[in-house]
């Protein structure tokens, strides 16, 4: 079982090669076609909003101070608001509401 470990590793980082390598080699000229361009521009966010939003729900004590901060978030990114102020309010609605909920 240990030998199967390195063999392992050395498929992962084949493959984890292969998925950055594999564009630049067989896309050579610009990407003009405006889906995929604007596809390729919304990656970034979706990934990291599929990663973040399980874990705003299930990381607090209580379902409804984790649903008070993801709206309280969201609203005031809507607004423009900076990124700092955003991340403040949302954990300050959590503390507050976790005082009195819990």
């Amino acid at each position: 079982m240990e030998r199967n470990v390195y063999l392992y590793i050395l498929v992962m980082a084949a493959v984890t090669y292969a998925i950055r390598m594999l564009p630049l080699v067989l896309i050579r000229r610009e990407i003009t076609n405006r889906f995929i361009r604007s596809f390729l521009y919304y990656v970034p966010y979706v990934t990291l909003a599929v990663m973040t939003f399980p874990a705003i729900l299930s990381e607090t004590g209580s379902v409804w101070s984790a649903w008070a901060a993801l709206l309280t978030g969201a609203l005031l990114a809507f607004r423009g608001k900076s990124l700092l102020q955003v991340s403040v309010s949302a954990c300050l609605m959590v503390f507050v509401l976790e005082l009195f909920l819990v």
